[in-house]
């Protein structure tokens, strides 16, 4: 073993560590920056009553019915904020909210009209990027594939790191 192989392998770890810092904030300015894209096409189309991360909640719950505890679970959202921007969002008519019939502590949520009306909102804006990003030759498919793949593999990791570090 050459005087080498430890310099080269701290090197390579620097490298390693200065990638993923970086890839982490990445993915905390575009999650920031996918909010402040959605908040731009509700102020272009009119709609004002309604803040990005509350039209995001309401896509992705698009045609289901959910709990809280679902969303949380899935990973979409923390704990309180979901359980605040679901109840300002029923109090503002973009969904319905009914007691589980088995679970009377439980409130299952659904869209109404309003709120599937937010919901294709978004829908056709994150339409119109996936065709931009690939008419204009920002990503093909085997980039979103690869993106997507490493991503999951990420959130694994993490999952893994939470569940069995204590």
């Amino acid at each position: 073993m050459s005087i080498q192989d430890p310099i080269l392998q701290s090197v390579r770890n620097k490298d390693f560590m200065v990638g993923y810092l970086e890839a982490l904030s990445l993915v905390e300015r575009l999650h920031r920056l996918l909010l402040d894209v959605i908040k731009d096409e509700f102020e272009r189309v009119g709609v004002l009553e309604i803040n990005a991360v509350q039209a995001l909640l309401l896509f992705n719950i698009g045609d289901n019915e959910v709990t809280a505890g679902e969303l949380k679970s899935r990973g979409y959202y923390q704990g309180s904020n979901v359980s605040y921007n679901l109840k300002k969002l029923v109090e503002m008519g973009f969904m319905h909210h009914q007691r589980c019939e088995i679970d009377r502590r439980s409130v299952r949520v659904r869209l109404t009209e309003k709120g599937r009306n937010i919901r294709d909102v978004v829908s056709d804006l994150f339409g119109r990027h996936a065709e931009g990003l690939r008419d204009k030759g920002v990503l093909g498919q085997d980039g979103i594939a690869e993106i997507t793949a490493s991503l999951k593999r990420m959130e694994r990791y993490w999952t893994d790191q939470i569940r069995y570090i204590y």
